[in-house]
């Protein structure tokens, strides 16, 4: 078991709070700068202001740099190429949904968030918000029960299927759901290379070389390297719904050590985010 693994059984060890409170950070300049998003802003502009906002508050490296997409491609409409997921001049009008994702660095920890929104009322939108609910306990509880990765990712895609909806993420660089997020050194700086920080790719690399050796993946993929039951560790798990020109996703973080009580052996970070709060108030209203 690694020292990380170790570290996570009890969950609230300082490790644990560290990357509960850079997760919490993301979360925070996700809804300050969803608030800020107006009628003709564009994907840059909304990418530079979630930079602006995280280094204001004392972000220096990242595992990536901010990402924006507003309209159709918050479901990757089109999406063949890596480039086409950096923010473009694409324009936020009225009724149109938007994601936020940002993986900041802080003080060492590393967060992987995913923020949907929209800009003003769209009722598709909201009912994607909705089922995306039913991904977290499905994902939470397959995990528990030690099902291999590959299996729980088919059985995401089935529950999107279901819902009828499209399943996104296989958009990703190598179809991911998820990916290992760990410590990274802390630097005064330290450079991206395509949009990625340099540490925190280190990091990643080795933890590939490492579970090759042994067997598993970092990357929860629906390929061959991700059959094998979930690797002890913090798992930054993003389902991505989409349905024609509209997409929504929640990313945040999920804790696996190697304990034998069921509720110890899996547990999201944090439940005080703004999706699950969402969630909430709606069962509340309803």
């Amino acid at each position: 078991m690694t020292g990380l693994a170790k570290a996570v059984q009890d969950t609230n060890t300082p490790e644990l709070r560290g990357f509960r409170e850079v997760q919490r950070l993301a979360y925070a300049c996700a809804e300050a700068v969803a608030g800020q998003l107006r009628s003709g802003v564009t994907e840059r502009e909304a990418a530079r202001m979630q930079r602006v906002w995280l280094r204001e508050r004392g972000v220096r490296d990242w595992f990536h740099l901010p990402f924006a997409w507003f309209g159709d491609r918050t479901a990757f409409a089109g999406f063949k190429v890596p480039l086409q997921f950096f923010p473009t001049d694409r324009k936020l009008e009225p009724g149109m949904p938007f994601i936020l994702d940002m993986a900041p660095v802080y003080k060492g920890f590393t967060a992987d968030v995913g923020y949907a929104g929209c800009l003003g009322l769209n009722p598709l939108h909201d009912r994607l918000l909705a089922d995306l609910e039913a991904h977290r306990e499905l994902i939470l509880r397959e995990v528990r029960e030690r099902r291999s990765l590959r299996e729980i990712y088919e059985d995401v895609e089935r529950l999107m299927t279901a819902q009828g909806y499209a399943n996104r993420h296989r958009a990703y660089p190598f179809g991911v759901i998820a990916h290992k997020v760990d410590r990274v050194a802390e630097r005064r700086w330290s450079p991206q290379v395509f949009g990625f920080g340099t540490q925190a790719l280190k990091g990643l690399v080795s933890d590939v070389l490492h579970g090759h050796r042994e067997g598993w993946s970092p990357l929860w993929s629906p390929y061959r390297f991700s059959d094998h039951p979930p690797q002890p560790g913090l798992w930054a798990v993003e389902p991505h719904l989409g349905f024609r020109g509209t997409g929504a996703k929640f990313e945040e973080i999920l804790v696996v050590t190697d304990s034998k009580d069921p509720e110890q052996s899996a547990f999201w970070l944090d439940d005080d985010l703004p999706h699950v709060r969402r969630w909430a108030e709606e069962k509340v209203a309803a």
